[in-house]
């Protein structure tokens, strides 16, 4: 993320809190969706197998880099 100076970072932050009042939006429904983003798998293949990034990377995900393809190819 880039480094904001305090003015810059303030108008941001300004920003931010005008448009969650202009949806609707409260801290615990950004809260909520964070954890819920933070639950899904960062990877997946066609054939249903999935990883969500921590750990040692799965057999599966190893052999399709292996065979040329990118990890950006199976994120979610």
């Amino acid at each position: 993320m880039a480094e904001f100076d305090g003015q810059a970072r303030e108008r941001l932050i300004l920003w931010i809190q005008c448009r969650m009042e202009e949806y609707g939006i409260s801290f615990d429904d950004l809260a909520a969706a964070i954890r819920a983003d933070e639950a899904r798998p960062k990877y997946r293949d066609a054939y249903g197998n999935s990883w969500d990034g921590t750990g040692d990377r799965p057999d599966w995900l190893t052999r399709a880099i292996n065979a040329g393809q990118t990890m950006d190819h199976f994120r979610c």
